[in-house]
């Protein structure tokens, strides 16, 4: 049975679980994984170029099949054989372990790419399922192509003509034509997201308010100061 001490004494090796989870789907076989989790395992102790030899052996395959693997880490582009000099300026060759990083952060930037193409496709798709929903009707090719040319020549995103919908909806313009104007105002007052439609409606509705208090306070009906008192004063005389 291992000791304690034996377990600690062999030391830990720390790798991402982003690697570990994406080793597959960044091109990697399961030995050519192992394999650099093996030259990764050294590389944490300090030595950065280890005997293939001892790395075969702990894999449990042959010289010739580590150098193989080796040799398809470096030409994908996970492995990185550099010369190096030591500070009594001695040249010696090593493994940069860092280009696999490079490339895991270049497959989750294109996740993040292809996850927010997906969103907007959806948030197009329900765009035009609330024009039509509104509209009560099928759009008409002519509406789908000036549709399409506020998302792909003037940039709008499908939230904010959502939300030029839903204006048009409230004031009872069922066209175009009115949706269009919507995001020529808000284009030149520069908005462009939801918050800040929210805060634009929000300050028109302090100035109806204001509008209607000063409006309340002119149609107010003069009230008379006439002293009642005094004219009962003058009656008791």
């Amino acid at each position: 049975m291992i000791s304690l001490e034996e377990y600690l004494a062999s030391g830990q090796t720390t790798v991402s679980n982003l690697f570990l989870t994406n080793y597959a789907r960044l091109g990697l076989s399961t030995f050519e994984c192992m394999l650099w989790l093996q030259l990764s395992a050294a590389n944490q102790k300090g030595n950065d170029f280890p005997d293939l030899g001892g790395v075969a052996d702990a894999m449990g395959i042959g010289t010739e099949k580590a150098y193989d693997l080796l040799g398809d880490l470096i030409n994908k582009g996970f492995v990185a054989l550099e010369t190096t000099q030591d500070e009594n300026g001695r040249k010696k060759d090593c493994y940069n372990l860092l280009p696999a990083y490079d490339r895991l952060a270049i497959l989750r930037e294109q996740e993040r790419f292809q996850e927010e193409q997906e969103t907007e496709e959806q948030a197009i798709k329900k765009m035009y399922q609330s024009f039509e929903q509104e509209f009560g009707r099928p759009l008409s090719a002519i509406e789908y192509q000036r549709i399409g040319q506020w998302l792909d020549e003037d940039h709008y995103a499908p939230d904010l003509i959502a939300l030029a919908l839903r204006e048009a909806v409230l004031n009872q313009a069922y066209n175009l034509t009115y949706i269009d104007r919507v995001l020529l105002s808000w284009e030149r007052k520069n908005i462009r997201t939801k918050q800040q439609v929210e805060e634009e409606q929000k300050r028109r509705k302090q100035i109806l308010l204001q509008k209607e208090e000063v409006k309340s306070s002119e149609e107010l009906p003069k009230v008379s100061l006439y002293n009642w008192l005094k004219e009962n004063d003058s009656d008791a005389k």
